[in-house]
């Protein structure tokens, strides 16, 4: 592996590299992914929700065709995740910001994803503004034995009223016949400042560790994936104080977390952008045992940023922003707020 001379040799939905160390090794690869898809709602005005107020219940004309479009700029996008490696889409990926199970079936039956036959797991969270999130997966390489939604419940420190916001995802099953456990995540914004919200998103993070822990009492090398939109960096309190996540692959220890967003973060890279500032909102993390050299079964391989030219502004006052889907009060025909992250995760095939 240390060599990093990648042959891939396509063979039908998977991709086999052969690897130059001490002898050749064959190796098969797949795309875990997360995507904040920016307000995906639908036409339908939805009364046991705030939905009027998502962008295109905003628009007085052509919702339908901004619809339609919108989902398949979204499609293309997931389509292209992580395929200059894996040449093919996502094995599995998790969304945010979909408003319900309909919106997702529309998104894995676009042109660019049918015949993958995406199968779906979403469950209503009690958002006030009804965002969920949701998970896609192949059919043909992923089979769901268990799912579950997670509420988190937190109050506003003045009021005391409960804030209702979005459930964590959990959905564990077999990846070619290796079981793991993925978590999708989208926590609390920072609206009303850093500082107010924090408290919030401690909490998400808090609820999203006992999650982990629960399955890592069960078994402590279970391979566990927490992605998501968590409105916090890689360095913030949550991530680092409460998770625990590491930056570098050596420190993490039994039931420890790796965080390969950090160093990305460190690097100035990031997949928001916000008052002339870059964050690192979305992350994949990972449990050690994806860490393991032996790669009998599925380990980490690499993570990205899917941060292609055609999904930024090319000008204008967001020169180099993500190319999102609504401002002004308008669709721009771009994509989302958010560039998709991803991570790698290859077997040795013998």
């Amino acid at each position: 592996m240390r060599n990093n001379i990648l042959h891939s040799i396509v063979l039908t939905f998977i991709v086999i590299f052969s690897v130059q160390a001490q002898k050749d090794r064959k190796f098969k690869a797949h795309t875990i992914a997360f995507y904040n898809v920016e307000n995906l709602f639908d036409t339908i005005n939805d009364t046991t929700k705030l939905d009027e107020r998502s962008p295109i219940m905003e628009m007085k004309f052509n919702r339908e065709e901004v619809y339609e479009k919108k989902v398949k700029n979204m499609a293309r996008v997931i389509s292209e995740i992580g395929a200059d490696i894996s040449k093919n889409t996502p094995a599995i990926i998790g969304l945010a910001e979909v408003e319900n199970r309909q919106v997702v079936d529309d998104l894995a039956n676009d042109s660019a994803l049918l015949h993958k036959d995406y199968g779906v797991v979403h469950f209503d969270s009690p958002d006030a503004r009804g965002i969920d999130v949701a998970l896609m997966y192949q059919k043909s390489l992923f089979r769901p034995l268990s799912t579950s939604n997670h509420e988190l419940k937190i109050y506003d420190d003045i009021t005391r009223k409960r804030i209702y916001t979005r459930d964590q995802l959990l959905v564990s099953g077999e990846l070619e016949g290796d079981l793991i456990h993925i978590i999708v995540n989208h926590w609390p914004s920072r609206r009303g400042g850093e500082a107010r919200s924090r408290p919030k998103r401690v909490a998400a993070a808090k609820l999203n560790k006992r999650i982990i822990d629960s399955l890592q009492a069960i078994d402590p090398y279970a391979k566990i994936f927490t992605m998501g939109d968590l409105n916090d960096d890689p360095t913030n309190a949550s991530v680092k104080d409460v998770l625990k996540a590491e930056k570098d692959k050596e420190d993490v220890k039994l039931k420890g977390i790796y965080n390969p967003m950090e160093s990305f973060f460190k690097q100035g890279l990031g997949s928001n952008a916000y008052r002339d500032a870059w964050s690192l909102f979305d992350q994949i993390m990972i449990t050690k045992p994806l860490l393991e050299k032996d790669f009998s079964s599925f380990r980490f391989f690499k993570a990205g940023i899917f941060n292609k030219q055609y999904l930024t502004n090319k000008k204008g006052r967001y020169k180099g922003y993500p190319l999102r889907s609504f401002a002004d009060g308008g669709f721009t025909n771009g994509f989302s707020d958010h560039f998709p992250v991803y991570v790698i995760v290859i077997k040795e095939v013998l």
